[in-house]
């Protein structure tokens, strides 16, 4: 059982947005229910901080910016294969708002991803491109943490991904699992679960949170 220091870890939460809550442009599936557990677990946490996808309007990566494609198809990008989505988390819009009953008022840091026209970021911590930074591990470091804690939105892919850069970047990283939900794209949660077990990211419920 995980016991939190709470001078050197922090709570990850990502994406927790309108847009991918139920009735939002790209709906989690059951994405709505990881909010009640995000917000008890966060209690236990002296530190957290937020992840909000945050696109200008026509971003490359939507479907509708891209004649005869539909969302869920794969183009070739300059960094390689991407999906393409529905138009989600706009900015200045009500879907890319945090749910509004997210309620983390002692949040450190918003890190908004996603806001370069050209290219996706589902990480909290790199952009698609694996090498465009958004600054969070360098903020991590100054502050001294060493350990994150993730939850939120989806399991599969922007928590999949900020895991894995978690680790690559050093941090001891553990996912709270019930605090997240999957868009399971083609079988994208079973190799999300695969992946982070094969980078040595920790799994495991918000009740083995001390």
């Amino acid at each position: 059982m995980p016991t939190i220091d709470q001078n050197h870890d922090v709570f990850l939460v990502i994406d927790v947005q309108n847009d991918f809550c139920e009735g939002g442009a790209l709906a989690v599936p059951d994405g709505d229910a990881v909010v009640p557990t995000i917000n008890r677990i966060a209690q236990s946490f002296a530190h957290q901080v937020l992840s909000q996808d945050w696109h200008p309007p026509g971003h490359a990566t939507f479907a509708s910016s891209h004649a005869g494609r539909q969302p869920f198809e794969t183009i070739a990008m300059p960094y390689g294969p991407q999906t393409l989505w529905p138009d989600h988390c706009v900015q200045q819009t009500h879907g890319a708002a945090f749910h509004p009953d997210l309620d983390l008022p002692g949040a450190e840091l918003i890190v908004r991803k996603g806001h370069n026209r050209d290219i996706d970021s589902y990480s909290a911590f790199f952009e698609n491109d694996h090498t465009t930074p958004t600054g969070l591990a360098g903020y991590l470091r100054e502050r001294g943490f060493k350990r994150v804690f993730l939850a939120g939105l989806a399991f599969d892919f922007c928590v999949q991904f900020s895991a894995l850069d978690a680790v690559a970047e050093g941090f001891e990283t553990t996912v709270l699992t019930d605090a997240c939900r999957s868009i399971d794209l083609e079988g994208s949660h079973a190799a999300a679960l695969d992946a982070k077990r094969a980078a040595g990211v920790q799994l495991t419920t918000s009740d083995q949170v001390a």
